[in-house]
């Protein structure tokens, strides 16, 4: 009996020292660890080239974007920049660090407010469901301005707070800033995770709006990044795991059918 034990020990042993699983199982876990590391560190980079984060230091924008939120812009050619979009721009006779607001006008436009609570661009009345509710109560008139080829007229989301264009109605450009100081869209806010900013669809009537940019499909890879490595990376233990139990149900089967 002793001798049919020890054997015994040293087969359930000897398992121990060789990698768990089927040698196939072994190949696709590291297989799938390989290509979750190129996803993973694929979607990062990518987002590294295509967008900027930025935090925004003042509640101009709330409640889209609250103030201390942390966001990603995309990085766009000035001439990619369309009505209703959310962008993060540098111009000098307004502040010394990058400022966040939204277009509401294009070179070209004459933008107004307000008729019934309600931005007035091109004689069209404007919906903007992402305000707050009570900002049709708190909307300043201001005169018509008419935007010059090649700028922006921008305003905060908080309309009766924000410092934008309508406070520099009175300098040489009537309160419109160049497109070309503008240094990235914000597509999403990152911190706290809102995700996604909802699409200005009410600029829709006056032509085509930017589509979200691949920010999506980059999530989306990280994701499935790490899946695949978590899945790969367990496939060892459980495979041990696994061994290890039948093992046990083996060395517990002999000496019933001994006996």
């Amino acid at each position: 009996m002793s001798g049919q034990s020890t054997t015994r020990t040293a087969s359930v042993g000897s398992t121990g020292t060789k990698p768990a699983g089927s040698r196939l199982g072994q190949r696709l876990s590291g297989v799938a660890v390989a290509l979750g590391m190129v996803l993973f560190l694929g979607g990062f980079a990518w987002a590294a080239v295509v967008y900027r984060p930025y935090t925004v230091p003042t509640t101009s924008m709330t409640p889209t974007i609250g103030a201390g939120d942390r966001v990603l812009a995309q990085r766009v050619d000035a001439d990619d920049i369309r009505r209703g979009d959310v962008v993060v721009f540098n111009e000098a006779t307004w502040a010394d660090v990058p400022v966040v607001k939204r277009v509401v006008a294009v070179g070209g436009d004459t933008v107004s407010c307000c008729q019934g609570g309600k931005l007035k661009v091109n004689s069209k009345e404007i919906d903007e469901p992402y305000l707050a509710e009570d900002t049709a109560d708190r909307l300043a008139n201001f005169p018509s301005v008419t935007v010059p080829e090649g700028r922006l007229f921008l305003l905060g989301d908080e309309r009766s707070g924000s410092v934008d264009s309508t406070a520099h109605l009175t300098d040489a450009a009537n309160g419109t800033v160049s497109r070309k100081a503008v240094q990235g869209r914000v597509e999403a806010v990152v911190w706290p995770m809102n995700g996604m900013l909802p699409a200005p669809s009410g600029f829709e009537k006056l032509g085509p709006v930017s589509q979200p940019g691949p920010l999506p499909t980059m999530v989306a890879l990280v994701i499935a990044g790490t899946v695949l490595i978590l899945g790969g990376a367990a496939y060892g233990p459980l495979a041990k795991r696994s061994a290890a139990s039948r093992a046990r149900m083996r060395a517990n089967a002999e000496p019933a059918r001994g006996h």
